[in-house]
């Protein structure tokens, strides 16, 4: 017979809860008082957007609003404030950051939630490495809020206070996969299926005739890079192809890569930092891509947000981020799911 659990709001729940919870506003008010320190603005980005986001898996909560004349405007919950923060900086904004509820669908396990609380932030006029350095600090923040010396998730280890290290995904598929990644990205941004193909297959892992070229590198990295990174301390994973960055700028020394990284720790993605794209007529191609690949996935497919586009017309060069908050706060309570540091989880259980 299964026993269920008791509920969060029973009171011998949430006296159980409870320090977790009160740790995590303790990182909130640290994490706001660090970028006040560096003359950031906070902003709030409305949850009701035209375009939730064009990334082929990304999966959104529809609704719509209801005019006085009986019409219906349809809206999706936002699953990042990056549209509206990209907005802001074409209007002038140059140092800024959200930290609120995003909502995403299709999504719920230990490290999953479909509220959660999103930590995104920009500098104008400053390089992507800045944004390392940015999060190398909040996770000595957090650490220092919650008086440990390190984090641990699922027999996992790492030291806060380290240094991250910086790897590149083709340094990090060579090291953990044996393979030549770039050997099958050509410079125009086109991919070598076949070839990454009859490279898992050298490698020994599992393949599907239907497997695109990102079904192959999705695997990889989930079954053999994923696990390897942030163990000892912090790893930032760099210069993705840049067919997995559809919203960053091509790098300078090599246009296969994209100026994007992903921080993380204890083998737990926490951050997905960005070069930002500024080219509107590149974002609306790679949108349309996506969407196109979505649609041949999901069956569905979202709007543009054509306002987004013509403010990238006018933005200025700049790096941004989204980190996982409640991520953060789990690593730094050592809780085993991340409904355990939200403070009133969405009804229905992931497991």
């Amino acid at each position: 017979m299964t026993v269920e659990a008791s509920p969060w709001w029973t009171p011998h729940v949430h006296a159980d809860r409870r320090p977790r919870l009160l740790l995590r506003n303790r990182i909130a008010a640290a994490i706001r008082g660090f970028f006040a320190s560096q003359d950031f603005i906070e902003v709030d980005a409305a949850a009701l957007q035209i375009s939730p986001g064009n990334e082929t898996h990304l999966s959104a909560f529809a609704t719509a609003e209801i005019r006085p004349d009986g019409s219906e405007q349809p809206f999706y919950l936002h699953t990042s404030p990056e549209f509206a923060c990209k907005k802001l900086l074409a209007a002038g904004e140059q140092r800024i950051f959200s930290m609120g509820p995003v909502y995403r669908n299709r999504e719920r396990s230990a490290l999953h939630h479909p509220e959660f609380t999103m930590l995104e932030w920009y500098r104008v006029g400053e390089t992507y490495q800045s944004l390392m350095g940015d999060c190398a600090r909040l996770l000595a923040l957090a650490a220092d809020q919650a008086g440990v010396r390190k984090f641990a998730f699922r027999n996992r280890e790492a030291d806060p206070y380290a240094a991250p290290e910086r790897v590149t995904v083709a340094e990090a598929f060579q090291r953990h996969a044996g393979i030549d990644l770039l050997a099958t990205v050509a410079a125009d941004g086109g991919t070598d299926r076949e070839g990454l193909h009859a490279a898992l297959v050298q490698a020994g892992l599992r393949t599907a005739p239907d497997d695109t070229w990102s079904d192959l590198y999705s695997r990889v990295m989930v079954e053999c890079v994923e696990p390897q990174l942030g163990q000892g301390r912090a790893t930032v994973l760099c210069e993705y192809p840049i067919v997995e960055a559809a919203l960053a700028r091509s790098a300078a020394h090599d246009p296969r890569v994209a100026e994007r990284f992903e921080l993380y720790c204890c083998g737990v993605e926490l951050a997905n930092g960005f070069g930002e794209l500024t080219d509107p007529v590149e974002q609306r191609k790679r949108f349309e891509a996506d969407m196109d690949e979505k649609e041949r996935i999901y069956g569905e497919r979202y709007p543009i947000d054509e306002e987004f586009l013509a403010a990238l017309a006018i933005m200025p060069d700049a790096s941004g981020i989204a980190l996982g908050f409640d991520r953060l706060v789990m690593l730094a309570a050592g809780a085993a799911r991340i409904e355990d540091v939200i403070w009133t989880p969405v009804a229905g259980r992931w497991g």
